[in-house]
């Protein structure tokens, strides 16, 4: 059965940046199962996966555009240390989300100069290159339930 819209999809995985650094695997876990055509990777990985089927290995190269996106620097923005909730409790790395009209964004304290916290909206990865080393460990079809929810019920992964 060949990967396509719709169908469930397993696959083991390891995530490298392009100084080769792993960012994240599935070593060691359970495979990765996601549906496909529906969102639920980044876009260059689900395109490259289009019409692989069981067993296949792949190795491809993502480009920021086709994964989290580029960087843009108009998301890095500066606030001062008293709008937070807790003033004396910030420190770089610190990771939250914040509610606006538009949504939520997650944001990430990048820099903190005295009364001032620079923020990043940023996705962690956008304007990374990304290689994807990817084994194909199972594809079957989606239940009508899944496609309805646009995501897999693996045992112990569905949490309406």
């Amino acid at each position: 059965m060949k990967i396509a819209k719709n169908k469930v999809v397993g696959i083991h995985y390891t995530l490298t940046d392009d100084k080769g650094n792993t960012l994240d695997s599935s070593d060691g876990r359970d495979p990765l199962y996601y549906l496909h055509g529906n969102g639920n990777l980044i876009p260059g990985l689900e395109r490259e996966l289009e019409n692989k089927q069981k067993d296949d290995d792949l190795k491809v190269t993502i480009q920021p555009e086709d994964a989290y996106g580029v960087r843009n620097d108009e998301m890095v923005y500066e606030i001062e240390r008293s709008k937070f909730p807790d003033p004396n409790n910030v420190e770089r790395g610190m990771t939250f989300t914040s509610h606006t009209k538009e949504g939520d964004i997650n944001l990430t304290v990048v820099k903190i100069e005295g009364d001032n916290v620079t923020l990043d909206a940023n996705h962690p990865l956008a304007g990374q290159e990304l290689t994807f080393e990817v084994k194909v460990v199972d594809v079957r079809d989606a239940s009508a339930e899944e496609i309805d929810h646009g995501h897999v019920h693996e045992p112990g992964a569905h949490h309406h």
